[in-house]
Parts: structure tokens; sequence; C-alpha cells
């Protein structure tokens, strides 16, 4: 049985940690409910199970726990920001915020995000603006960790692109990075000792693999739709690089480390443009559509994008989060 831990428990040791670090409290409250809503949602990948990194890029300097993201230059619903080079995920929560706050105000609102950092979870964003009632559109680029399709150098990142929509109490929210499995992913499935119920990218002898391992051995991660996802995080990066004025993929990839990244933050309010009733009643339809197609395999299930991380996250809030017992283990000592 893997070990457990109190939600409110998570919480604090992350935020804890972050103080010690030198965080503003306002910033390190924010971040340890952003890492520990990833875990208990059942992505440790960019939660506990990426803070040690995290506080490896503050000691680096890469990270400047002072940092707060501003703004550059306006152009209505569109507005260019600097991250200054601090934390990833609270940078990205500002943008969204302001995204939400022009999207109020013109129906639609847009921040280009350079020079921040790793965000975590995508997801996060989409599930910030679908809960306050906004539909959404994010994405980040990334250091060069996915070769084009037909290459075998790495030269386009996997590019996480998320897309949100209101729903209830369970919005409707799609993350994915443009390879079949993130990095993330891939540690996940090594760390468990499992294969990816899928091929996702190419060992050594350039053979298709499910072996989780011999992926992140060679970089060679598989792109959603094959040439379809390289396409998409080529385009994604030229928009994004060009909006922020902020680093490229491969600008990323000549700084050694996944730092000054580039992201932007699209919302769309659904009362001041279709209107909220509108919105439910359409919503309501396609989902219904959508749950009455017949399962695959007698018996069986399937989810709309956000559903199984609700599951997830209230068995979590009941039972506690699970996690790899070193790596807590080793984070608690950051409190000595």
């Amino acid at each position: 049985m893997p070990m457990r831990i109190p939600y409110d428990e998570m919480k604090e040791t992350f935020e804890k940690i972050l103080l010690k670090y030198g965080f503003p409290e306002k910033t390190a409250a924010r971040a340890a409910v952003m890492f520990t809503d990833n875990s208990c949602d059942g992505v440790a990948s960019h939660g506990l199970n990426r803070f040690p990194r995290v506080l490896s890029y503050i000691a680096k300097g890469h990270i400047d726990p002072h940092a707060e993201p501003a703004p550059e230059a306006s152009f209505g619903a569109l507005e260019r920001w600097n991250g200054n080079r601090g934390m990833g995920c609270t940078n990205a929560a500002a943008a969204m915020d302001r995204a939400m706050e022009l999207a109020g105000q013109y129906g639609l609102g847009c921040v280009a995000l350079g020079n921040t950092n790793h965000w975590m979870r995508g997801g996060s964003y989409g599930y910030q603006a679908a809960k306050a009632g906004f539909m959404a559109f994010c994405w980040t680029n990334t250091t060069p960790n996915m070769p084009p399709w037909g290459a075998k150098e790495c030269r386009v990142g996997n590019n996480p692109l998320v897309m949100a929509f209101p729903w209830k109490d369970t919005p409707v929210v799609i993350d994915g990075a443009l390879a079949q499995y993130s990095y993330g992913a891939l540690d996940g499935y090594r760390m468990a000792g499992k294969q990816l119920p899928f091929p996702g990218g190419y060992d050594r002898e350039g053979k298709l693999t499910t072996d989780p391992a011999a992926v992140l051995e060679t970089w060679r991660v598989l792109p959603i739709g094959f040439w379809k996802g390289s396409g998409y995080s080529l385009v994604l990066d030229l928009i994004g690089s060009v909006l922020s004025k902020g680093n490229s993929v491969h600008q990323i990839g000549k700084l050694g480390d996944e730092i000054a990244v580039t992201q932007v933050f699209l919302a769309f309010d659904v009362e001041n443009t279709s209107g909220k009733e509108y919105a439910e009643t359409a919503a309501a339809a396609i989902l219904e559509d959508f749950r009455s197609s017949e399962p695959a395999e007698p018996g069986g299930s399937y989810y709309y994008p956000g559903e199984k991380a609700a599951l997830t996250r209230r068995e979590n809030l009941g039972k506690g989060i699970p996690v790899v017992e070193e790596i807590w283990n080793d984070l608690l000592k950051e409190l000595n």
C-alpha cells in the first residue's frame, strides 16, 4: 500500500519550505496549494515529485523567490508580461488572473508571458479559469525535447497545450503535452516499474517501444498524431515567442536548464459573450451526446477530460494523497 499524506499536511510542508527558501508569504501560500493540488489530482509528476527539482533551481539562481511578473506592453485585450524568472506556477496563475480581467472587459483576454519558469501542471490554469466561469486556452514552450517528425535530434518542444470549459463542479479540462507521453508521465511509469500502455517513443535501435526508461534514455519521444503533433509544436512556439518577445524553444535549449520559457494565456468570458444559460444548454447537449456512445469493452467506461481527475481528487481528499515514501521523507529533511 502506498504511503498517504493528508492534504493539509502536504500543503503546510510545501509552504514552510518555500518560506525557508525566501519566498514572500503570499507566493509561498499560493504555490503550496498548487503543488498539493497537482499531487491530489493524481499528477505527482508536477507536484511532490517535481518539487525537489524546483528547490534545486532556486539554489542555482534560476528561480528568484522575490521576483514578480510585471506588464511590459498593452494592446487592448492583449498584454505582454515579463515573468522576471520568478516561481513559474505563481507567475502563470497571475497571468491567467489578468487574462480573465481583460476578458471581463473585452470578452476575450490574452497575456503573453516571457522570461518565466516551468508552470508545473498546465491544467491548473485551465481549472483556475473554468472555476471562475471562463473558457480558456493556454500553452507553454519548453527546452528542445522532441524530434520533429522524421528526424532524430530534438529541435521542437513537447509544448503542453491546455483547453478548458466551465461545467458545473467538474470543468472540462484537457492538458496534454504534444508528445504521446510527457516526460513527467514517462518518469512516473519508470518509477512504478510499468510499461507504457502504447508506444511512447524510440529506443537506441530506433524502434518504437513501450519501455519508458528506453525513451527517457534517447529523448526520442513520439509526437501526438506523428507529423501533426510536430507541426502544432512548431507553430505554438512561433506564436508564443513572437507575442511575448520571449525565448523560443531553440533559444531555451542554449540555456542549459529549462528556464526563461514562454507562455500564452487566453480567457473567454462566457457570461458577457454567449451568455451562461446558452453555454450551459449547449454543453449539456454536447456532453449528453458524448456519453451516449457504447463503451468499447463490456462493462467499460470512458470519461470527458477532467472527469477522472475529479474522481481522483475526491478519493485522495478522503484517504490522503499517495506519495513515494523516499521522496516525501527527503522533503521533510528540508525542514531541519
